[in-house]
Formats: C-alpha cells, sequence, structure tokens
C-alpha cells in the first residue's frame, strides 16, 4: 500500500497520446466555436488538452483580401487568465490557416473575437 503510483496523461512522453490530442484537437477545431468577423472570414478555435488553436478561412472568393485582428480569453493550466491577441492577413481561397497556436491552456473563457475589414 505505500506505493503512491501517479496516473495522468504524461504530457509530451508518449507519442500515442500525443497523436490522440492533436486529432482530437483538430476535431473540435471543425466543431469550433465560431467567432465574430465579417461575412468573407471565418473562424473558430478550440482550448483542450494543454494547447489552444485558431483557424480561419476566407469564404467569399469575390472579396477582397481580409485583414484581421483576434482577441480571445483562455484559461491557463495554473488557473490564472491570459488574453492572447494577434492580427494576420487571409486572401481569397485560402482555407483552414491557422492564425494562432499556444499552450499551456485547458479551456477558453470567451469564443475568439475576431475583426476583419477588406483590403482594396
Amino acid at each position: 500500500m505505500g506505493q503512491n503510483r501517479r496516473t495522468g496523461l504524461g504530457f509530451g512522453k508518449d507519442k500515442t497520446m500525443n497523436r490522440l490530442k492533436i486529432t482530437m484537437l483538430a476535431l473540435l477545431v471543425g466543431y469550433a466555436f465560431p467567432a465574430a468577423a465579417k461575412d468573407a472570414v471565418s473562424c473558430g478555435g478550440a482550448a483542450m488538452l494543454g494547447g489552444a488553436q485558431l483557424n480561419c478561412s476566407h469564404v467569399q472568393p469575390k472579396a477582397p483580401p481580409q485583414f484581421c485582428t483576434f482577441s480571445w480569453a483562455l484559461h491557463t493550466m495554473t488557473g490564472d487568465q491570459k488574453i492572447v491577441e494577434g492580427s494576420f492577413s487571409l486572401p481569397p481561397g485560402a482555407s483552414n490557416v491557422q492564425v494562432y497556436q499556444g499552450s499551456g491552456f485547458d479551456s477558453a473563457l470567451s469564443n475568439p473575437i475576431v475583426i476583419c475589414r477588406g483590403s482594396h
């Protein structure tokens, strides 16, 4: 009885678990929370299993390239809140572009907020 066994996911040590994490994150991105953006851009993000990812697509072929900014409130694995922000540009036809990826997060505290405008 005096033996204390650690159970858990063993982050970074088990290739099978890492593949499972990546697969689950990719699946969640497919069903992720929609972000507020103009009609020319569609975005979705997920935070779980230690990571966060935001992907976006340019969905209106006749719309000009889009310059976008984002803000997202995430919960860290240490129990803190962190706001991540950034900007990116999407040309027409861009699909499922990873615009943010970070680690150390176990959940999202808000949906990502994405604001875009076309550049002529």
